[in-house]
């Protein structure tokens, strides 16, 4: 796709360019902020499981306290509001509220999110809640997790309590987060919890992740009332390294693979088969009545994008007979991940999904950068953060402008927090963290979104000390 570049890059954007209705949010996810991972009955997901593995997690990190949002969330959510969002997307701890993955359910948990829930409110901030954003009941994996069948009853049961508990005042829904991430790291590669690899574990998890998709949508239909529903797909513009015929062909096997896998079966379209044939394969795992069970009509798509690929045709790569042409043999411009800086591929990504018919409308569930940055008495200048977010912003408003349904923004992450596989080593957030005394301040970054939003932020000195030993001590 040819990039266009209408926006200067140094042009300054408004909240006006993008209109009244636009919606600027910012997001976390419970396993990554919440802590309080034994507390009032909660169950232990196949993140607990995993952070204790050796050499699994950067520096033997984990999330027992994290950020603990769980306690601290008031304080928090007043930090949103002070920079100026008006929405707070959040996900839900599935064993916090079902420790076992199904059957009885822990009211402490549900009472929690309700006590979160109303507390946005009362802020006149919009919830927006994301059903499985990776935290999969320890109890259920043991059961054969996302590879079982099973998991689409088990799912089914999940959704359907959190759209009865919270439906009442939360009428914005995410189904899944980057199901590809749950597959593809998850289960093949073993990066992520459950840390299973192997490829013949790909294809009935990817599946059964499309059901899913579609059947919490189904699900939240029937129980709230004036819902408006989507599901986040992880997306990368993809671009061949060469003209040459294999490299092209590389390169539309890794978007099949990186784009259009969940969204297109979701459409009715099917698996990409065309571009990437060892996916007919999973019709070992279907029955007959799945193409139309894999169907559901979303109000909008979640796009979460950090970074185009660029692939090349590879021998040594059996069945994806690809390999990825990395941002530093590039020479490009790129984050502290090492993942390349590309306002450009943000564009061509909200172009790409935009030419689906079947698309209403789309919302920026997720964009973010992790760069070195530092509080130096009370400041954090993250420059690079802030420079990154204006000019994929500005990618955003081209979009619109040319005609993209773009309906919102939400800035990954509000605050710095557990980030996977690196711990605490990678900050992602707005608002930085100190995790030994859970002070938090707000980042230059925060503050260009302040003065964006046409908000004032206000200096925050909480500081809350712990009975309980700190977690990058252990």
């Amino acid at each position: 796709m040819k990039r266009k570049e209408d926006l200067a890059a140094n042009q300054e954007i408004t909240k006006s360019d993008f209109g009244d209705d636009f919606r600027w949010g910012t997001a976390t996810a419970s396993f990554q902020v919440e802590g309080a991972v034994t507390e009032d009955g909660r169950g232990p997901s196949i993140w607990d499981t995993f952070t204790t593995r050796a050499g699994k997690i950067k520096n033997a990190d984990h999330a027992s306290i994290s950020c603990d949002f769980y306690n601290l969330y008031q304080t928090d959510l007043d930090l949103v509001s002070e920079l100026g969002f008006t929405e707070f997307r959040f996900s839900i701890s599935w064993s916090r509220i079902l420790p076992s993955g199904a059957g009885q359910k822990n009211q402490k948990g549900i009472d929690f999110y309700n006590k979160l829930i109303d507390a946005c409110l009362e802020r006149n901030i919009t919830p927006w809640i994301t059903l499985y954003h990776w935290d999969l009941p320890q109890a259920l994996e043991d059961q054969g997790g996302w590879k079982n069948r099973q998991i689409v009853t088990w799912f089914g049961e999940y959704a359907r309590l959190c759209a009865t508990e919270f439906g009442d005042r939360v009428k914005n829904w995410i189904v899944l987060n980057e199901p590809m991430a749950v597959a593809g790291l998850g289960y093949t590669s073993g990066l992520h919890a459950p840390g299973r690899k192997g490829i013949l574990n790909f294809l009935p998890v990817v599946h059964h992740l499309a059901l899913c998709q579609a059947e919490g949508g189904r699900i939240i239909r029937e129980n709230v009332p004036n819902a408006y529903i989507g599901t986040a797909i992880s997306c990368s513009s993809i671009e061949p390294f060469s003209q040459q015929t294999r490299d092209i062909k590389a390169a539309a096997r890794a978007d099949a693979l990186m784009n259009r896998l969940f969204i297109e079966p979701l459409l009715g379209l099917g698996y990409p088969v065309d571009a990437f044939p060892f996916l007919s394969n999973i019709e070992k795992y279907a029955l007959p009545a799945d193409r139309e069970k894999l169907r559901f009509d979303f109000d909008f798509i979640g796009l979460q994008n950090y970074f185009p690929v660029v692939v090349r045709h590879s021998y040594l790569k059996p069945v994806l007979w690809l390999k990825e042409v990395t941002p530093v043999q590039r020479g490009v411009r790129r984050t502290a991940s090492g993942w390349e800086i590309s306002p450009d591929g943000m564009w061509e990504i909200l172009k790409q999904f935009s030419a689906y018919s079947g698309i209403r409308d789309i919302i920026i569930s997720e964009n973010g950068a992790f760069f070195e940055d530092h509080c130096v008495d009370g400041v954090v200048d993250d420059q690079e953060r802030l420079e990154f977010f204006r000019e994929y912003l500005q990618k955003v408003l081209q979009a619109k402008r040319e005609g993209v349904k773009v309906k919102g923004y939400f800035a990954w992450s509000l605050m710095d927090n557990f980030e996977w596989a690196e711990g605490y080593a990678a900050r992602f957030g707005i608002v930085h963290v100190d995790f030994n005394t859970q002070k938090r301040t707000i980042k230059n970054s925060g503050k260009w979104f302040a003065r964006l939003l046409n908000a004032e932020p206000l200096p925050v000195t909480l500081k809350q000390q712990f009975t309980k030993s700190n977690p990058l001590e252990q």
